[in-house]
């Protein structure tokens, strides 16, 4: 992380699975781990800048830079695998000795927060999938341009088209200031070795075995926007499907960015949903 550089996507340092972690925390009150997505130059301040302020008014909200992405340390030899990915969330939970927690992943951060729950069931209490990855599909064409992306603003921008439904968001300074953050030092560099192509084996690696899904016990709430161009409304049908004890909610009139496009109907939604949790726990014998 460069302490240098100043810009409100920089929050504090731990470390995390031996990498120095760049991780937002904030609010207080019962912990809720954000996992952010895999498009080229994200951090989790951009991610989820919209709704963390919102659920910080009733719990702990933390959200860091995934290994590879952000202002999280780079390491020679980062291997880019998701027993990595896994290993570097539970890290970034002891570092904060954060025992047990709610968790939210949006796309491959779904996928990510899917593993989790699936590998250290004690460390997840209520999960939340967002246009996640995590269960078979084939890989779309807009899927294969995010990962495929090479840094130039009209790339940038043709991405930004995808991600979003509502055009509004989408326009030449936002691709600006997105395309800047794409190539800022390390940033490329980590995001071009993760996903060479072909790239649908990558939607396959991130994929948790159906068996493994069936048998989660967590509270789910799975949410995807019905017009994603990304990943396909039927990930989410899937996830419903297999998760016992799931609930589905789509956003119609919404891409990709469910937590950018509809972020206070997203941040209510995922904060009543966590507020129930209570119930989940263990009553004590009368």
């Amino acid at each position: 992380m460069d302490a240098s550089v100043s810009t409100p996507e920089i929050g504090r340092s731990v470390l995390a699975a031996g990498r120095h972690t760049n991780v937002h925390d904030l609010g207080s009150g019962a912990p809720v781990l954000l996992i952010h997505g895999s498009g080229p130059g994200v951090t989790a301040w951009a991610n989820w800048r919209l709704v963390m302020p919102a659920l910080a008014e009733s719990r702990r909200v933390i959200a860091p830079d995934m290994a590879g992405f952000g202002y999280t340390e780079r390491l020679p030899g980062d291997d880019y695998t998701m027993d990595n990915w896994v290993a570097h969330a539970i890290g970034v939970l002891d570092a904060l000795g954060i025992e047990r927690t709610d968790l939210v992943g949006n796309s491959f951060g779904g996928a990510i927060a899917l593993a989790l729950a699936i590998r250290y069931p004690a460390r997840v209490r209520r999960l939340v999938l967002m246009g996640s990855v995590g269960v078979p599909f084939a890989i779309t064409p807009a899927l294969d341009a995010v990962w495929g992306y090479e840094p130039s603003l009209e790339a940038m921008r043709g991405l930004l088209d995808l991600f979003a439904f509502d055009r509004s968001l989408v326009n030449d300074e936002l691709a600006r200031l997105r395309y800047e953050a794409s190539i800022r030092p390390g940033f490329q560099e980590s995001f071009g070795a993760m996903f060479p192509a072909p790239r649908q084996r990558w939607v396959d690696a991130m994929a948790s075995a159906e068996a493994d899904i069936r048998a989660l016990p967590n509270q789910t709430l799975v949410i995807h926007g019905r017009e994603d161009k990304v990943i396909p409304l039927q990930t989410s049908l899937t996830l419903a499907s297999w998760i016992p004890r799931s609930q589905l909610h789509v956003f119609g009139q919404c891409g990709h960015w469910t937590q950018i496009e509809h972020a206070s109907r997203f941040a209510r939604l995922v904060g009543d949903f966590l507020a129930e949790a209570a119930a989940d726990e263990p009553q004590p014998l009368s």
